[in-house]
Parts: C-alpha cells; structure tokens; sequence
C-alpha cells in the first residue's frame, strides 16, 4: 500500500504572516510531496515494502540511504503540519507537558532559548527537536531528514530549518523564522497528543 500525502490541517493563508501561504505551497505541495513520491518509487520490490512509515525510518537508517531520507523527512513532516496553527505558540503549554519542562529543561523560558539555539546552530539543512528519551525531555538537533526515532527518542516537537522553510518569508534570517515559529505557531496540543502517542514514557 503507498504513502499518502495528507492534507494541510488549515488553509494555505492560516499561518499568516509568520508563515505565508506561499511558502506552504512550495513546502507541502512540492517538498513533501517529492518525498512521498519518491519513497513509494525507491520502495517496491525491497524489504521494506508493506511496512508502517515509523518501521521503514527506523529500519532503513544507515542501510539504505534514499529510502531512509525520503521516509524520514515524510515522517518528519506528517508530524509538522499539526506541530503548527493559527494563534498557537507561546507559553499556551499543557501542564503535564510545562511540568516536565520545568523538572528536565530549566524551565520555559531556558527551553525556549535552548530550542531556538538548537535550530540557529544546526549546521545546514536539519531539524531541531523537544525529544523525549528514557522518560525525559531533551532539547536535540539533527542533520538532513534524521529524527529522534533513530536515536533512541520519539519526537514531541520538531522544527524544520531547511532553507524551504522560511526562505521566502525570511530569507536567511533563521533565528527570525525560529523566535516567529515558537512564540506564534505551535500547537502545544499537537505536542500533548504526540506524548500521549510515545511507545514508552
């Protein structure tokens, strides 16, 4: 059975200005849609094929170099839609989730700084992540499509900082797109759900 592209949760033009409509057309429309493509293409005939998205990123790391790039980036953006919304960011957090933030991070404000650095400092094209690992919060970075699955962790909050992401409305001012991303646009219910979601916490 192949991947899907699933649809946008909101409108185009919901995540204005912090996000514009352009750039979510290029980034759904083409970007993720290319990686859905592809995967479906590098998979038929292998091992992989008939397995659930999570198996295939978790299997393919450091076997199959295409497969895993294209799977992974699908799984990373299946959870990036949601991870975002209109009116969202701030300090909106569920409790549960703000306790463990307060015990393993330092608090709000230092896991915002955490997390914004994390992404300024990804080198490249990358992601930074609020991961959730032998039951407790880290703040983390990886290269290219890599995610927490394949370091042992399970991603609670990703942000994506290839360059596609916020070149049209930022240009190369990543630490803006970074500060506009956290404190307006994430769904901290997303970020619940996705806890809720962690094969062990």
């Amino acid at each position: 059975m192949a991947f899907e592209l699933p649809p946008l949760p909101y409108a185009y033009d919901a995540l204005q200005p912090y996000m514009s409509a352009e750039t979510l057309e290029y980034h759904h429309d083409k970007h993720h849609k290319a990686y859905v493509d592809k995967l479906n293409d590098l998979i038929k005939g292998t091992e992989f094929e008939g397995k659930d998205l999570e198996t295939v990123v978790k299997e393919s790391f450091g076997k199959n170099a295409g497969i895993f790039n294209n799977a992974a980036q699908d799984f990373n953006h299946i959870q990036f839609w949601p991870w975002m919304k209109k009116d969202g960011g701030g300090k909106k957090v569920p409790g549960a989730i703000l306790a463990m933030i307060d015990r393993d991070l330092g608090g709000f404000d230092k896991f915002r700084k955490d997390f914004i650095d994390a992404g300024m400092t990804q080198f490249g094209s990358g992601w930074c992540w609020l991961t959730l690992k032998d039951g407790k919060l880290e703040v983390t970075k990886t290269p290219n499509g890599e995610n927490p699955l394949v370091h042992g962790g399970w991603p609670l909050l990703g942000c994506d900082v290839w360059e596609h992401s916020y070149y049209i409305d930022y240009r190369n001012a990543r630490p803006k797109y970074l500060e506009a991303w956290f404190d307006n646009l994430i769904n901290w219910e997303h970020v619940e759900q996705m806890y809720a979601q962690a094969p062990s916490k």
